[in-house]
């Protein structure tokens, strides 16, 4: 039976038959959504203030999951076991979010995300303490290679070096935490469920805000521009569930850093940008950093489950 992209997503996409095909294909699909979500979130922070951008990305996105989960008759997935680290992960992807859009108003998109895509790096150093993992020597020279190469793409001195260049690192850490408390919950809340909660929690996070920071959009098209962005981001998250229905997160992973090829082409169409040698070099290495790492780290697991 053919597998298609959640059916409001427009026009149904006939993807491969082979479902490891299929993930990696859904996967750089969803990567691709959040790119533009995001390209659409720096284009209206030249009119509006982030706070109240956010606001919209999360109630819109909160108003489509309840309308999904209504018409499939599963509203019951609005009910959590776990309500307070479901708050706890909520605050800190509103967090995250905040801190990556408000970066996004000055700097270019791939330069921040690609200073974001350092969230693995921080993982394997936060599951140490919090999850009782292990990093051996060859994993600690990656996580910190790959830190130092954040210094390579803002380069103290240049344009990019400001405060500003510091919030993706803050929305890595959020993320991180957040990656850590949804393992704590894998296998006890449905990811709908989850992914219902993250919406709830950044509405009514930034509903306290948005009252000081709000901005009435002077246009039609600002007001669709609003609509479509909480639309891409639950139809983002869908793909990327999806995506690993079909494939295991192991081999997903790599296919992540395909944001950034994804950034890259939207700053470049929407707003001109396009990184210099020095940020492709940084870029490379913390791609290369997170994909050494999650190798290493799929071996260890490998190694251990030979054992047992």
């Amino acid at each position: 039976m053919p597998a298609f992209l959640p059916a409001f997503a427009g026009a149904p996409i006939r993807v491969p038959a082979n479902p490891q095909l299929r993930g990696i294909l859904l996967i750089v699909v969803a990567w691709g959504i959040f790119a533009l979500m995001d390209t659409i979130a720096k284009y209206l922070s030249h009119f509006y203030p982030v706070p109240a951008i956010v606001w919209a990305r999360y109630a819109m996105n909160l108003l489509v999951l309840t309308a999904f989960l209504a018409a499939r008759g599963q509203l019951h997935l609005a009910r959590t076991a776990r309500p307070g680290i479901q708050l706890v992960r909520g605050a800190l992807l509103g967090s995250a979010t905040i801190m990556f859009f408000t970066s996004l108003s000055v700097l270019p998109i791939a330069e921040a995300a690609a200073i974001g895509f350092v969230m693995p790096l921080f993982l394997a150093l936060l599951a140490v303490p919090l999850l009782k993992e292990r990093v051996d020597p060859g994993g600690l020279a990656a996580i910190l290679v790959g830190l130092s190469a954040t210094l390579v793409i803002v380069r103290p001195g240049s344009a990019l070096f400001t405060a500003y260049a510091l919030l993706p690192v803050g929305t890595a850490a959020a993320n991180a935490l957040y990656q850590i408390l949804t393992r704590r919950i894998a296998g006890v809340e449905p990811p709908l469920t989850s992914l219902y909660y993250g919406a709830l929690v950044g509405t009514v996070m930034f509903s306290f805000v948005v009252p000081f920071a709000w901005a009435t959009p002077g246009s039609v098209w600002h007001w669709l521009l609003l609509v479509i962005m909480g639309l891409l981001a639950s139809v983002g998250h869908f793909t990327l569930i999806r995506a690993f229905d079909h494939a295991p997160a192991g081999m997903l992973a790599p296919f992540a850093y395909s944001y950034l090829v994804w950034g890259v082409l939207l700053g470049f169409a929407v707003f001109g940008d396009f990184p210099d040698g020095p940020s492709f070099a940084g870029m490379a290495v913390i791609v290369v950093s997170g994909l050494y790492l999650a190798n290493r780290q799929r071996l260890a697991i490998r190694k251990s489950s030979r054992k047992d």
